[in-house]
């Protein structure tokens, strides 16, 4: 069985017309715990520029990581899902990527596509928010009980938007500083949760400063180490923690778990996960 995919052979601009090519590919045997999504919708990441800059295809290379769909065929070892099932995730780079019709990924990787979203919405929302949960729970260490002041910087970006949320919801006793750079924006990130908006366009340092006078206890960056020229590292106060996001090829192999909405979780399903 074949399915078309689109991907690439040469690195050429994206303004040249053969950039992106559309091509017939097998279908891969799937593996014991493997879906066979038929792809509904895909959403396009930074990190698809990135790895698609950073090195040749070695042949026919297909990229895309977020997707939706609805799975047509399991494995004989999966558990948790079954054919008609709507799911979304985010692919690895291990693996052939999600811009093609049928794309085969391993379901402990995989969660349930949420009824109010739609598919388009659903596939927009898979790296982002795992590196925001990623960033603020893993790297920061942040819990129910961390008591101090967050710095987000870039937080009308899709990265920068979920931590708002996810900070709104599962950190009561932090206060949330975020950067906007005019009225709409930064009133969009106080619905979002934020406390406080700094314009990143203005004396940065100085407006967090003014908000909290010992500097931050965190600070989130949506850039890469060494790419913002707005990053206020010397806001954050002695020994507490930053994190940016980091460009794909430095990344280590992250640790793997049942993405949120499956349910549970079986054994480690072997991936390399990339940030946005």
């Amino acid at each position: 069985m074949t399915t078309v995919a689109i991907g690439y052979e040469q690195n050429l601009p994206s303004t040249d017309p053969d950039s992106l090519i559309a091509r017939e590919v097998e279908v891969p045997e799937l593996g014991p715990h493997d879906l066979l999504v038929e792809v509904r919708a895909v959403s396009v990441n930074p990190v698809d520029v990135k790895l698609r800059a950073n090195g040749p295809s070695g042949g026919f290379r297909v990229l895309g990581f977020d997707a939706a769909g609805t799975v047509r065929e399991v494995g004989e070892g999966v558990s948790l899902f079954a054919p008609g099932d709507e799911v979304f995730y985010a692919g690895t780079t291990d693996r052939p990527g999600t811009n093609q019709r049928l794309h085969a990924v391993d379901e402990r990787i995989v969660g349930r596509k949420p009824a109010r979203l739609s598919f388009a919405e659903a596939a927009s929302l898979p790296l982002t928010a795992i590196t925001a949960w990623e960033a603020l729970f893993d790297r920061l260490r942040l819990t129910a009980d961390s008591r101090g002041t967050l710095l987000v910087v870039g937080a009308t970006g899709g990265v920068g938007s979920v931590m708002l949320q996810l900070a709104e919801a599962l950190l009561p006793r932090a206060t949330v500083i975020a950067t906007a750079s005019d009225e709409e924006r930064a009133g969009w990130v106080r619905e979002l949760g934020a406390e406080h908006v700094v314009d990143h366009h203005g004396d940065l340092a100085a407006q967090v400063r003014a908000i909290a006078p010992d500097g931050v206890d965190w600070l989130f960056t949506a850039h890469s180490e060494g790419r913002s020229r707005s990053t206020p590292t010397s806001c954050v106060r002695s020994g507490r923690s930053s994190r940016s996001t980091t460009d794909p090829a430095t990344l280590p192999r992250s640790r793997t778990r049942a993405s949120p909405g499956t349910g549970s979780s079986c054994s480690p399903a072997p991936s390399t996960r990339p940030t946005t």
